[in-house]
């Protein structure tokens, strides 16, 4: 079988992809990788095939834009920088690799224009969503920025406001959508984020049922399976000076917010003043060097990337943006979370945060020194939460999760 990976977004989006496609070529598959080519060497060191949809360069520019973070315009940033461009290279893309009756498409939540060559190309779609939020559910409802309506609403208000949503976001994305459509002799999209972004062959969720539990409207093609948590520890080190550094003093506490946050100055301003009024050591994981402080406190440090699986068992406690593969790593190792939420999926994986225990969180603005120093002194000390943390942790069967969603894609089928 060939197996075309179409992961839209930053490396917690595209992660996943490059993991499920170890596994699916292990199992004898050919598997190709096409996305941003800022990500081609992740691909390739991952020993995948690869082609480009888009350039590194084009994601840098989205990274820039500083309402890529906003709440409420994140999602025209991704529509309009993001998205609008790659309805005519993925529709080539999949015509050309395209080997009909052995070819299936696994396709990440942005990358709706999937859709469209599934449509056109008749080759079978499975849409994989990382996080509960991109179920728009009127029983459990994902917590959004921009959506005030809360759970204890009437349902009928509850449906009321995910259908006013669906037709905002219509407004972005239709107009180019269906003029590609048309161009295509494809009949018209419409509630994109209610219904056409879920393929009708096969949606899978890549996080668990005790995370996300299913709810009553989640279209009925849908299957959960569980978090895939690669990142890249197999072709990328850990860092020997950071090895070295976790060796010589306590777990420290780390921070980051999100590969992609190129305006971290005061996030990190602040982390670095909280761990100076704690008195406890600190890494502020960045890869935009320019986001850290000019000098930080002692036992304090600034590193570009380290493996997650290697380095949060070591750690003490997360200070994070609350994006879900970054949730699931803190899970999986068992220590506290701290989620300074911003836009996206972020809001709602903190309130399954805060439903499993394990931790809290708060907008960018109340993310001040003293009031982070006295949260984490809170949640690494209360013994409740530790104990939620590792028995969360031992829930844990990533080997099983990917199996199954490696099957789930092998069997999918035009409906």
């Amino acid at each position: 079988m060939r197996v075309l990976l179409f992961p839209m977004g930053s490396h917690g989006d595209v992660h996943p992809f490059l993991g499920l496609g170890r596994a699916l070529k292990a199992r004898g598959h050919e598997v190709f990788v096409i996305t941003s080519g800022y990500f081609e060497k992740a691909a390739r060191d991952a020993g995948l095939e690869f082609f480009a949809l888009g350039s590194a360069e084009e994601y840098e520019e989205i990274t820039r834009d500083p309402d890529l973070w906003h709440p409420t315009r994140a999602f025209g940033v991704l529509v309009e920088k993001g998205v609008n461009r790659t309805y005519a290279p993925v529709m080539q893309i999949a015509a050309d690799l395209n080997k009909p009756g052995e070819t299936v498409i696994a396709a990440g939540s942005l990358a709706w224009a999937t859709r469209n060559a599934r449509d056109k190309l008749r080759i079978p779609l499975a849409t994989i969503h990382l996080a509960p939020s991109l179920f728009l559910s009127c029983h459990r409802m994902p917590r959004m920025h921009g959506a005030p309506i809360p759970q204890w609403a009437p349902r009928w208000l509850r449906k009321l406001q995910w259908t006013l949503g669906a037709r905002m976001a219509d407004k972005f994305v239709l107009p180019q959508l269906n003029r590609f459509r048309r161009e295509h002799s494809l009949p018209p999209a419409r509630n994109v984020i209610l219904d056409f972004w879920h393929s009708p062959d096969r949606v899978i969720g890549l996080f668990p049922g005790w995370f996300g539990p299913p709810q009553p409207d989640w279209p009925q093609q849908t299957v959960l399976t569980g978090f895939p948590m690669f990142d890249e520890r197999e072709s990328r080190r850990m860092p020997a000076d950071l090895d070295q550094w976790l060796r010589d003093g306590e777990p420290p506490v780390v921070f980051t917010a999100g590969s992609a946050m190129a305006h971290g100055e005061r996030y990190f301003a602040a982390a670095a003043q909280a761990m100076k009024l704690l008195g406890r050591r600190g890494l502020l994981m960045s890869q935009y060097p320019g986001t850290i402080p000019h000098e930080l406190p002692a036992g304090v440090r600034h590193c570009t990337w380290a493996p997650f699986s290697e380095l949060l068992p070591r750690s003490a406690a997360l200070v994070y943006h609350g994006g879900v593969g970054t949730c699931a790593q803190a899970l999986r190792a068992g220590i506290p979370h701290m989620v300074m939420h911003m836009a996206h999926d972020q809001l709602d994986n903190l309130s399954r945060v805060r439903d499993l225990g394990v931790g809290d969180g708060a907008p960018p603005k109340r993310f001040k020194p003293h009031w982070i120093a006295d949260q984490l002194e809170w949640l690494v000390a209360d013994p409740s939460i530790a104990e939620n943390c590792k028995e969360i942790a031992g829930r844990f069967d990533t080997d099983g999760w990917t199996r199954h969603t490696c099957e789930l894609i092998e069997t999918t089928r035009l409906s």
